[in-house]
């Protein structure tokens, strides 16, 4: 006598899946063209442009001739390469997307469902960020949050504030990538102010020696090194960018200091927090008041709240704040989270990104936007 078939056990992923799956389909009615992007990539690009945070939880592996690769961790990337490597490449285009993702996330599964939409190459750049916000409170919407909260924030600008100041240029690359990592940030302002002390390393003297020479020439002296030492990567930096970091010491040690009152305008300027319109008026009251030029980009953002305006967004449900970052090292401008007022973790975050192709290989600057779905946050799965 044979048992009869049991029945499958019911997954709960599927109605997720479905739900997700209807989503997708509402990016590619509203223009977005449909990515498929591999999961298997090459880890460098990762390496090299993703945030710390990015980086530490990367799935890294080596292929037989010694490329390393790792499990895709956001679709950004990925979606931009083969942008790049399409026929498309520079011309204005939407994608969108749906898979797994992968990452280290301690006791939560490492694989966890994302979607998304990235657009390239359009020139109204406020009209596009707020096309971007548009469709993030739509997809928060899709699963039943038609209130979720907002945050905004917009790198350019303090980069921009940053670009003023007279400081070496490798303090100013350092003080724009700290911005997301706000402990960093605050320990390089304490460097950079008159009376703080440069705190110098024990490696001043290679450094010393290092300074002034030719940059791609100390750059291959580095990198032979560390190759010499056995060392191909550590806490997620390539070997490149590991050397990068240790040239940048040697001009980081020079003698540039920030005055008080300029670190005071900083601070004042990375205070700034509440209604866009009311925190445009406070920012360009800081800058008139350091004799920084930043008209260019304070336009950019209010013509960014016209066209959120434009876009049905209230801006009395939108909390901008100066200090805000993304956590990942390519976004220049517009940054964005939904959140569910209950956890700070994200449902929906995005922001600009106009530097990443370019670094990814392009000839020319292509301007860029997008946002990615944390699909099980919005389904009330796990985090």
């Amino acid at each position: 006598m044979t048992n009869p078939p049991n029945p499958a056990l019911p997954d709960p992923r599927v109605e997720t899946l479905v739900s997700a799956q209807s989503l997708v389909s509402t990016y590619e009615q509203a223009g977005y063209t449909r990515a498929h992007p591999a999961i298997l990539q090459p880890a460098d690009p990762f390496l090299d442009l993703s945030g710390e945070d990015i980086r530490a939880r990367m799935f890294l592996t080596s292929g037989r001739a010694g490329a390393e690769l790792c499990l895709r961790p956001d679709f950004t990337i990925p979606v931009s390469r083969d942008y790049l490597a399409s026929p498309l490449a520079g011309r204005p285009q939407g994608f969108c997307y749906l898979g797994p993702v992968f990452r280290d996330r301690g006791t939560l599964p490492g694989e966890f469902l994302q979607a998304g939409i990235e657009s390239f190459g359009r020139s109204d750049k406020a009209a596009a960020d707020a096309e971007t916000l548009s469709l993030g409170l739509a997809t928060a919407a899709h699963f039943g949050n038609d209130s979720p909260d907002i945050r905004i924030g917009d790198v350019g600008l303090f980069a921009a504030l940053v670009s003023a100041l007279d400081l070496a240029p490798a303090w100013k690359r350092r003080l724009v990538k700290d911005f997301n990592r706000k402990a960093s940030l605050a320990h390089d302002l304490d460097r950079l102010t008159l009376g703080k002390g440069n705190g110098r390393p024990d490696y001043q003297g290679v450094l010393a020696a290092l300074a002034g020479s030719d940059p791609k020439a100390a750059h291959a002296l580095v990198t032979d090194l560390l190759s010499i030492a056995g060392i191909s990567a550590v806490g997620g930096r390539s070997v490149g960018e590991i050397a990068d970091r240790f040239l940048e010491q040697s001009t980081l040690g020079a003698l540039a200091a920030l005055p008080p009152y300029t670190r005071t305008l900083l601070e004042r300027f990375l205070s700034v927090t509440g209604n866009p319109l009311d925190a445009s008026v406070e920012m360009r009251e800081i800058a008139k008041d350091g004799g920084f030029v930043l008209t260019p980009m304070l336009d950019l953002f209010d013509a960014r709240n016209v066209e959120l305006t434009q876009h049905g967004i209230d801006l009395k449900r939108v909390v901008f704040s100066s200090a805000f970052g993304r956590g990942m090292d390519y976004y220049t401008g517009f940054v964005f989270e939904l959140t569910d007022g209950k956890s700070t973790e994200p449902l929906v975050a995005g922001g600009r990104y106009d530097d990443l192709l370019t670094r990814l290989g392009s000839n020319t600057q292509i301007p860029a936007v997008g946002f990615s779905v944390w699909i099980e946050r919005l389904a009330g799965g796990a985090s």
